[in-house]
């Protein structure tokens, strides 16, 4: 993997926590508006919106670059729009980037098999 392409997972990994925080947020706002008076949606809305337009931004980039398969880019789509979701992406995204490390490393010694 080149640095381009983990600069890619890791700006994903970055925004897919902030992104599901968001998300759970603007979930309890919307409670929150309709059982009382706090009305913080239009905020939080705009927030999660940004950091949602982020992540699909970084998706597309990290997909472009690390050229995963469909199979495996819908999953990093699908958990974006999942309420807790980003926090399964960002341990995953945080695992494939720690493997390829790992890998890349292992090239550079001249260890077979990686």
């Amino acid at each position: 993997m080149d640095l381009k392409t983990a600069t890619a997972i890791r700006r994903l990994r970055l925004v897919s926590a902030p992104e599901a925080i968001s998300f759970l947020l603007l979930l309890v706002c919307s409670v929150l508006k309709r059982t009382t008076d706090f009305n913080a949606v239009p905020v939080m809305g705009a927030v999660h919106g940004a950091l949602f337009v982020l992540y699909v931004i970084f998706w597309a980039d990290a997909w472009n670059r690390a050229k995963w398969d469909l199979k495996t880019a819908a999953l990093y789509f699908v958990l974006s729009v999942l309420p807790a979701g980003g926090f399964f992406a960002e341990r995953r995204l945080r695992r494939e980037a720690e493997d390829a490390v790992i890998a890349t490393r292992a090239r550079k010694e001249g260890v077979v098999g990686a």
